[in-house]
């Protein structure tokens, strides 16, 4: 059985546990017919477009 010959610090520790709850920042890119910001890959929430096709349209 592997058996670690120093005791792992405390600092190195939390250094390797913060990569797991590290906060990920999300991809944001533009519509290109109103120029909204959204999520990529995604139909545009204020206009219902997916490129430049409509996919829905939104209730006024």
């Amino acid at each position: 059985m592997a058996v670690p010959k120093q005791k792992r610090s405390r600092s190195r520790t939390h250094h390797k546990r913060a990569k797991i709850y590290r906060a990920f920042s999300v991809p944001v890119s533009v519509c290109p017919n109103c120029g909204a910001p959204k999520l990529p890959h995604r139909v545009c929430l204020s206009c219902g477009y997916y490129g430049k096709k409509q996919v829905f349209e939104l209730a006024k």
